[in-house]
């Protein structure tokens, strides 16, 4: 079989801004944006990206150049996510909820030679910009404007996206990965340490972890998709390019906002969104919401859910499927694949299985949970801890100009998630914590997951999170920060809420102390910021009173 081997016929790089010029195709009078009063079909759109990739191209975007956008959930947004990549860049889409000098801090080491910003953020990343070093070249930029409406610009900009598109050519033959391990992507993550880094993902990787998305959840053809996941965030966990793979509709809203979320619903007959377990959390606590009249597949990944949580957004008509994945994944790469005979359980123990992420997808080549000292998997007895590896062609290439990063995360055919988790005796695997939030009290390991957990099955609790605070007695001891439901008749008292806990979970586990907050920190994502009440909790000394 010697002369059986790779030749361009069979070895054409995999990209998933192919998925788009099918779409023109197959679904080419089909709706593809939807966005208040305006409505794209897929060759609308695919000659709209066609015309910005042209653009690009003649503005002296080359291969290889990183292309950001500063933007929220709107066409331009969606648009620049084949545009940019048609035109060879690399696609970098920003945290628009960060502060200027983050903002500066991604661009300067993105080396964005472009910038494109709606006109919301404006202010925002003029600001960044003023503190580029003056020896440090600036991006250009180009203005997103309302409605996408050519106005006068500051001079500063060097175009809007309306000229952008109408100087276009809608024959442009867009530029085609030279190599599948190309780089696509660049995306920051999230911020629940305080030093992000830029994750970069190939084509081939981005391709595979779209399709396996859209596999994994089995979305149909022509689904109706509502954007409530920013698509900033790992590029909407990969289902900006699926919507195309499948000629689905992309529903799309400049703002977050519960109630505007079921208007959206019943009006365009949204059949699947994504969002963190906060955005449940929030859909669940809208005063007189009625249940939906259509079931709505929800996707939440990013980090554990409790399952009272996910009682309560099925118990309205949504159906929750869950999953996980990182930055470093490109989307969700681990599911909680569902079993017919689990439907016959009762609510809460169904809610209990489906609040573990469960087994890899298939791109994913192995999934397994380590002792980190032994380099051994650990039991798989659903209490064992261990720390959650993976390898397969979602991967990413690899941590932008970090050598030692790259190579602390990715070892000995690893990557090393820095989550903690147990495997159980059926294959699915289940997240305690991430490695820094495991608490260590008098010697005991305990997750500050399970704890939340039972808290968030407190009537009044809306949010919760739980962290170590010092103790000279213990090490650590398990500190609750803890917000209320609005419109709470009788609000529990600390010392209440660590009498629920008592009832219910081991004295070792029960929070020593408890925080009654208005809100916790969080990133523009949803995912509760702990770094930031480990510190607080940290500033708060060790107790007197540890030894009782």
């Amino acid at each position: 079989m010697e002369h059986l081997k790779p030749s361009p016929a069979n070895s054409r790089p995999l990209t998933p801004i192919s998925f788009i010029e099918r779409a023109a195709t197959v679904y080419g009078d089909c709706p593809s944006i939807v966005y208040g009063s305006a409505t794209y079909t897929w060759s609308e759109t695919y000659l709209r990206c066609l015309r910005v990739a042209s653009t690009l191209s003649s503005m002296g975007i080359t291969r290889g150049d990183v292309v950001s956008v500063v933007a929220p959930n709107i066409p331009a947004m969606y648009e620049l996510h084949f545009a940019i990549p048609m035109a060879g860049a690399v696609l970098n889409t920003v945290n628009l909820r960060l502060n200027a000098h983050t903002i500066s801090v991604v661009l300067r080491h993105a080396g964005s030679k472009l910038v494109f910003v709606d006109y919301q953020s404006e202010s925002l990343v003029l600001q960044a910009i003023s503190m580029f070093p003056p020896t440090l070249p600036r991006p250009r930029l180009v203005l997103i404007a309302e409605g996408n409406q050519s106005r006068a610009l500051k001079p500063i900009f060097v175009a809007d996206y309306g000229t952008v598109l109408a100087k276009g050519n809608p024959n442009f033959d867009w530029v085609r990965p030279e190599r599948e391990f190309d780089p696509l992507t660049l995306n920051y993550t999230s911020g629940t340490t305080s030093a992000p880094k830029g994750v970069v993902h190939s084509h081939r990787g981005t391709f595979l972890v779209a399709i396996d998305s859209l596999n994994s959840w089995s979305v149909p053809t022509e689904a109706v998709y509502l954007w409530t996941l920013p698509m900033f965030h790992v590029n909407g966990w990969s289902f900006t390019w699926g919507m195309a793979a499948v000629g689905g509709t992309n529903v799309c809203i400049r703002k977050f906002d519960a109630a505007a979320i079921y208007d959206a619903i019943r009006k365009y007959h949204v059949t699947h969104m994504c969002g963190a377990p906060v955005v449940l959390n929030m859909l669940t606590n809208v005063p007189g919401v009625k249940p939906l009249e259509k079931p709505v597949e929800i996707l939440t990944a990013g980090a554990p859910p409790p399952a009272a949580v996910l009682h309560r957004t099925e118990s309205l008509g949504f159906s929750v499927s869950h999953g996980y994945g990182l930055t470093e994944t490109g989307g969700v790469v681990i599911w909680c694949a569902w079993k017919k005979k689990w439907d016959k359980l009762p609510a809460a123990e169904r809610a209990r299985l489906k609040a573990r992420q469960g087994v890899r997808s298939p791109a994913i080549a192995e999934m397994d949970t380590i002792d980190v000292e032994t380099g051994m998997s650990v039991k798989r007895d659903g209490k064992t801890l261990g720390q959650v590896v993976l390898c397969g062609g979602c991967v990413m290439l690899g941590y932008l100009k970090d050598a030692e990063g790259t190579a602390k995360a990715m070892k000995d055919g690893w990557f090393f998630t820095g989550d903690v988790a147990v495997m159980h005796p059926d294959g699915y695997l289940e997240i305690k914590d991430r490695s820094k939030d495991v608490i260590i009290s008098g010697g005991e390991n305990l997750s500050s997951v399970e704890v939340e957990s039972i808290l968030y099955g407190h009537p009044a609790v809306n949010e919760a999170a739980v962290v170590a605070r010092p103790d000279e007695f213990w090490g650590e001891t398990p500190c609750a920060f803890v917000s209320l439901k609005e419109g709470v008749k009788e609000k529990p008292t600390e010392k209440d809420v660590i009498e629920y806990c008592r009832e219910r979970m081991p004295r070792y586990m029960v929070p020593k102390t408890v925080v009654l907050v208005a809100e916790l920190p969080k990133t523009s994502t949803g995912k509760i910021q702990k770094f930031v009440l480990r510190d607080a909790a940290k500033a708060m000394g060790s107790p007197n009173i540890s030894k009782l």
